[in-house]
């Protein structure tokens, strides 16, 4: 079958080169996650004998039951996995979980009979849904590099939907805001939503139905979500409520094995998540263009403006070649090359702004929605996994399929529905990107791993199309400015997407002078209305041997290293 020997890529195997001496290893093991019970969750998978990879999947679950507004079992993501150095070879792969656009979709199944793109079947309710990756990843993990089975590894998860965790302010504000689409699903209903109201603050919820699927998986593996009762209940549900599932959606879903993306940033090797994201592609672009400036001689307010400029130029390409690769064909290696970042950094004046219109395409609407998650881990051996997951806007579609627990996402919205015609978060896109069945969106997540030879990072964040944006700061924070994990995450950030033409920036981000004079080169600069992003960023300093874990202050997860025990 043509589709699957296209998805069946080869693990690959890297060497080792540059940034370390075989045999090194770090002090203990670090997570840094967006909730203190994930965070523990994969400590407890660690304390019980396995790696950083099993200590992923209990992570990754974990985050399903207790922060169900950014990921889910109902969604999927991106787990890139690097081993350590042993001499000869390592491990380095990209577990691509995302979801798949159904069977029976079609590429205009989001436009009105006008032909206009219709935002609200894009992100509310079953028609919303690509068929979810996120628990064949899990077993995909487990079964090919966990230690442990993936009963063991899923224990911490289905205890916590058993026995329920207590609701917090974010996740209170996150579901007043959805309020009405979760009312709309009576299951969903049920587990977040007290007498039609959001669950206040400090209110234990409990997901039974959800344990139970959990613990089906964890009995069958990729088979128990996939097919047999809870398969049934999925399609019965999604088609029930209109949406377009079906057994074979579910039974045909597979993970795939990519190459990550690799770039180079002043001596540092920066590892990333490779297309259907379209992270790393754009990151290899904005180091490339930003390596042909002395940094270090240029005042503030110009650093900016160029990494404005190259986040620009960036998102445009974004925009116009990206997609699943296994459906359109990508310029990898135009993209990615010096010689096309040196023709892009002379298209920058170093004193004016670039007017985007200058660049083609029309401008879209403002970016929205700032959820999905991320976490980092690194265990004592050294292995190590940046994953980022989501299921999109807070609490995805809205919609749970009666007795599953299954919360799904709304990624169609991913897609492009209309050339031109700005998604939830403002991005814009091509034909590359279009809907088709049993493709994969393109997405912004980016996990990254960045490798020098004194220092090691293991970065990222939710946060929509301002994810890019957000790892790229994160990485020039640490090379040029050798800022530390706690200072990383705390940074304030900014960000432009090509389209619409506008830095948005967090009040933090400039000082009333630095924001005044981006404002006279011609950059039209918007502050958003709260703090955004929730990065978490392990670093191991090789030097010292010593880890840092950090997490993002604006959430309320939480970053933790423990010494590796004496023997």
């Amino acid at each position: 079958m043509m589709k699957r020997l296209l998805m069946m890529t080869a693990l690959l195997f890297c060497a080792v080169g540059m940034t370390a001496q075989a045999g090194e290893k770090p002090p203990g093991a670090a997570i840094a996650s967006a909730h203190p019970l994930a965070t523990a969750a994969g400590f407890e998978i660690l304390d019980a004998g396995g790696n950083a990879y099993d200590a992923a999947v209990a992570v990754s679950a974990a985050l399903a039951v207790v922060e169900p507004a950014g990921s889910g079992i109902g969604g999927g993501g991106f787990w890139l996995l690097q081993g350590p150095y042993t001499g000869k070879n390592r491990i380095e792969v990209m577990v691509d979980g995302r979801e798949i656009a159904p069977i029976e979709s079609t590429a205009d199944m989001y436009l009105d009979e006008n032909g206009n793109f219709d935002s609200k079947l894009a992100i509310n309710g079953p028609l919303a849904a690509g068929i979810p990756g996120a628990p064949a990843a899990w077993a995909h993990i487990a079964e090919k590099y966990g230690k442990l089975p993936l009963e063991e590894s899923l224990a911490p998860a289905i205890r916590l939907a058993e026995e329920g965790f207590k609701v917090d302010t974010h996740m209170f504000k996150l579901m007043a805001w959805r309020r009405q689409v979760l009312a709309d699903s009576p299951a969903a209903a049920d587990v977040f939503l007290t007498l039609g109201l959001p669950t206040p603050p400090g209110v234990v919820i409990r997901q039974p139905d959800l344990a139970r699927t959990l613990k089906r998986l964890a009995e069958r593996g990729h088979d128990g979500f996939y097919m047999g009762s809870v398969a049934r209940k999925l399609v019965e549900g999604v088609r029930a409520a209109g949406g377009i599932w079906t057994m074979d959606d579910l039974a045909d879903y597979e993970v795939v094995e990519r190459k990550p993306s690799v770039g180079y940033y002043r001596g540092y090797r920066v590892v990333s998540a490779s297309p259907p994201s379209s992270g790393g592609v754009a990151l290899t672009t904005m180091f490339n263009i930003l390596s042909g400036y002395d940094f270090a001689a240029l005042p503030q307010t110009e650093r900016r403006h160029l990494v404005i400029e190259a986040m620009r130029r960036a998102y445009r390409d974004r925009a116009v070649y990206l997609g699943d690769p296994d459906y359109v064909e990508i310029p990898f290696t135009r993209l990615a090359s010096q010689p096309y970042a040196d023709m892009l950094r002379r298209g920058i004046d170093l004193t004016r702004a670039t007017p985007s219109a200058s660049l083609g395409q029309p401008a879209g609407d403002t970016p929205k929605g700032a959820d999905t998650s991320h976490f980092s881990v690194i265990d004592s051996e050294g292995n190590r996994v940046a994953a980022t997951l989501s299921i999109n806007l807070p609490f995805g579609s809205g919609f749970m399929p009666p007795g599953t627990g299954v919360l799904l996402n709304n990624e169609m919205d991913d897609f492009v529905a209309k050339p031109n015609a700005p998604n939830s978060y403002g991005l814009v896109g091509s034909e590359a990107n279009a809907i088709e069945p049993g493709k994969r969106m393109l997405s912004s997540m980016s996990p990254t791993i960045v490798e020098g030879k004194d220092r090691l990072a293991i970065i990222g964040t939710p946060g929509g199309s301002r994810i890019i944006s957000m790892v790229l700061l994160g990485v020039l924070s640490l090379v040029d400015d050798g800022l530390g994990a706690e200072g990383i995450v705390s940074q304030g950030r900014y960000h432009h997407q090509y389209l619409p033409d506008v830095v948005q920036h967090e009040k933090s981000a400039f000082s009333d002078q630095t924001r005044d004079e981006l404002q006279s080169m011609g950059h039209r600069l918007e502050a958003v209305g709260r703090d955004y992003g929730n990065m978490q960023v392990v670093i191991w300093h090789r030097k010292q041997n010593r880890l840092e874990a950090a997490s993002d202050p604006r959430g309320i997860g939480a970053g933790l290293v423990v010494k590796k025990q004496k023997p």
